[in-house]
């Protein structure tokens, strides 16, 4: 369950840079809600691994700091690095082992019951293939064997960079299923970093944006879509859009460009049906009066685009 209250990782003023003239973190603020499943969105170098490997303490920061739950991640590492699983990429795995070895290994390196071995193993869906080579596994078994790696010491956070790179159709839908029910089932929260929105939005609660280091948009997906469906439009041709025109504005309707056709900002499907009976009413004959709607991808791509002006 999401509580709106607690933050599951917080950055505040966080930057980043490899020298002087490459700042690559722009006083980055994030915030991701307990219990959500995030998708940290925005195109290949803007910044995401970066972030990630920040929160992970896997590059120090120019300035900022980075809690999780409540945390300094620079005063309580040891702890705060003990409530997170992460699976950056493509998994390091032992391809001459069994799959249930790669993960008994790293459980005797970490100090972690040999139980949660094959607990991780079912969470993950690969009990039944656990005595397998991993030389022999599919890539969507590998990234499956990943995740368990990434969930043998429990976490309450999982981060995953391009989780799903790679993978066909059904694989996407496999890691898709099984990271939803991390999350209702087992209460962990999730960060899923990703350039194509359209690979996440029918998996995350909460969506940030950067771009070129710097947050561009970040809230509940619904915020994302209700920005997405403001957009839309009704397009409008007549048998004389001139005196279209006029009769738009006289009846102070939000006209928003009036070339080849006559595009009117929409409000629901009364405003349409008012705006046909409107024309008609007129003596003009309505040609053509069709909603236009930006999809969740192309706003997002605006949003991406509109920081580069």
């Amino acid at each position: 369950m999401i509580d709106g209250n607690e933050i599951a990782i917080e950055t505040s003023d966080l930057s980043f840079s490899f020298s002087k003239e490459q700042t690559v973190i722009k006083g980055l603020n994030l915030k991701i809600p307990k219990g959500s499943i995030f998708g940290f969105l925005g195109p290949n170098g803007a910044g995401k691994t970066t972030t990630i490997r920040l929160i992970l303490d896997l590059l120090s920061p120019s300035s900022g700091a980075v809690e999780v739950f409540g945390k300094s991640l620079r005063d309580q590492r040891s702890l705060v690095l003990s409530r997170i699983g992460a699976l950056i990429e493509t998994p390091s795995l032992y391809e001459h082992l069994t799959g249930f070895d790669n993960l008994k290994v790293t459980a005797n390196l970490r100090g972690i019951r040999q139980k949660r071995v094959g607990e991780a193993l079912e969470m993950v869906g690969l009990d039944a293939q656990a005595g397998k080579y991993v030389r022999n596994y599919s890539l969507g078994m590998k990234q499956r064997l990943g995740l368990a790696l990434a969930l043998l010491s429990s976490p309450d956070l999982l981060i995953l960079d391009e989780p799903t790179n790679g993978l066909d159709p059904s694989g996407i839908l496999e890691i898709r299923e099984l990271l939803r029910e991390l999350n209702v089932k087992h209460g962990v929260t999730i960060l899923v970093s990703s350039h194509l929105l359209s690979e996440v939005e029918r998996l995350v609660s909460h969506v940030g944006i950067i771009g070129q280091g710097k947050m561009l948009f970040q809230g509940p997906l619904k915020e994302l879509q209700q920005i997405s469906s403001e957009s839309a439009f009704i397009e409008i041709d007549t048998d004389n859009n001139t005196r279209a025109l006029e009769i738009l504005r006289e009846d102070h309707q939000s006209v928003i460009k009036a070339t080849q056709f006559l595009d009117v900002q929409y409000v629901d499907k009364d405003r349409l049906a008012h705006l046909i009976t409107l024309l008609t009413a007129a003596g003009l004959r309505v040609n053509r009066a069709q909603l236009v709607e930006s999809s969740l991808e192309e706003t997002f791509l605006s949003i991406i685009k509109d920081d580069h002006l």
